[in-house]
């Protein structure tokens, strides 16, 4: 008897859990049902084509209204990390991953090293292609990747969650906060837990998904977009680029080799010659050779100027003209 009351006591508050859930995601747009697309299994693939471009189509709109909030923690994230901080992404599931992937490609990007930009995702490495169950069900599990990584004040930690409920994210936003670091919270609903948890509160609405509650599609592309610009933009205001070019890339293959030297022929126009002089004298360095060039000055002085300047090719090549 006592065996079968226990049953029913379990059951009953696991039930009223689900249905406190239930009612909790009812309230999120990236949860809500779109009637006018119940039967559209029955449509031709081409109309469901056609549908799912024009959902597309809406979301760098969304971006778009939150832009000043997302200039804002950029600059905020940029002179973090102009002091010696990290940007640290944290996000379980589809929201980890484009964290972890917006992470993985700074290093060949802007040759950054893979400690500056951290993408966490609930549950390590391996929920990148396998779930890992109940692992964004947790706070403590967000502190403690936190804690393993020796979060300083002058990192920055965005909590990345569509919802923005996920306990792994809103969990890392609230222990970074506590630590003095900066915090942004990436979310796909208005008046978020995850907003409330951040600093920097960037809630790109994209409304129902054309499946209900798969946020691996508008929703992720909102992210990817947020993502590209938090990343992209940081990188420029610390002198990662010369313009609109690459001048950090690392040349690790055959095809980024032969960007590098695009490069520094778009940036100074000098013969293939030249070129080749210059990234020899530079050990390859695509934006000391680009200064070599423009700035008459040797391999090693190159190296100087760019090390006083912050690594900003403008400032060095001020330095180099006017020395």
């Amino acid at each position: 008897m006592t065996s079968t009351t226990g049953t029913n006591a379990e059951t009953s508050s696991t039930s009223g859990g689900y249905g406190e859930l239930r009612a909790q995601l009812a309230t999120l747009t990236t949860e809500a049902f779109r009637p006018e697309l119940a039967e559209i299994d029955r449509l031709p693939t081409e109309e469901i084509a056609r549908i799912m471009n024009g959902e597309d189509a809406t979301v760098p709109a969304a971006v778009a209204e939150r832009l000043p909030r997302i200039a804002a923690a950029i600059d905020a994230t940029a002179e973090r990390m102009a002091r010696g901080g990290r940007l640290i992404y944290a996000g379980a599931g589809t929201a980890g991953r484009l964290g972890v992937l917006d992470a993985s490609e700074c290093p060949p990007t802007f040759n950054t090293d893979p400690s500056e930009v951290i993408g966490l995702i609930a549950g390590g490495p391996s929920a990148m292609v396998t779930a890992v169950e109940g692992a964004e069900d947790s706070k403590e599990l967000a502190a403690a990747d936190l804690d393993a990584l020796k979060l300083s004040a002058d990192d920055t930690v965005v909590g990345i969650s569509a919802s923005g409920r996920t306990p792994y994210a809103i969990g890392a936003v609230e222990h970074a906060r506590a630590q003095g670091a900066l915090t942004i919270g990436l979310s796909c609903n208005a008046d978020s837990a995850l907003g409330a948890a951040a600093e920097h509160p960037l809630e790109v609405v994209t409304g129902p998904e054309l499946l209900t509650g798969s946020t691996r599609l508008k929703a992720g592309t909102a992210q990817k977009l947020v993502l590209n610009m938090i990343s992209t933009i940081t990188m420029i205001r610390l002198g990662k680029t010369y313009g609109n070019l690459m001048v950090d890339v690392r040349a690790s293959n055959e095809k980024l080799r032969a960007r590098s030297r695009h490069i520094v022929s778009l940036a100074t126009g000098a013969s293939d010659a030249e070129i080749e002089a210059a990234l020899a004298a530079t050990d390859g360095e695509v934006k000391h050779a680009i200064l070599a060039i423009l700035g008459g000055v040797d391999g090693p002085t190159a190296t100087r100027l760019l090390t006083e300047s912050g690594g900003h090719l403008r400032a060095a090549l001020t330095a180099a003209r006017t020395t």
